[in-house]
């Protein structure tokens, strides 16, 4: 991940969401899904990058808001 992209993960028994670079959580708490909107939102007002983890660590969703390499027609 880029420096300032977004990662919502499950830690220590919470859920947070994390701008990647700093050296702790920016949200944490709540369902996944409660801290999956966060993470979304932070991704947006940034315009970067949001992966959503599963427990174990796999990357189960990635969303790009803003500075996409490829333009594409449709």
């Amino acid at each position: 991940m880029a420096n300032g992209d977004i990662r919502t993960y499950y830690e220590d028994g919470q859920w947070k969401s994390k701008v990647d670079g700093s050296s702790r959580a920016a949200h944490v708490g709540g369902t996944k899904t409660e801290q999956s909107a966060v993470g979304r939102d932070m991704a947006r007002q940034r315009g970067v990058e949001h992966r959503i983890t599963r427990t174990d660590g796999a990357v189960t969703q990635q969303n790009s808001y803003g500075n996409d390499p490829r333009s594409s027609k449709g």
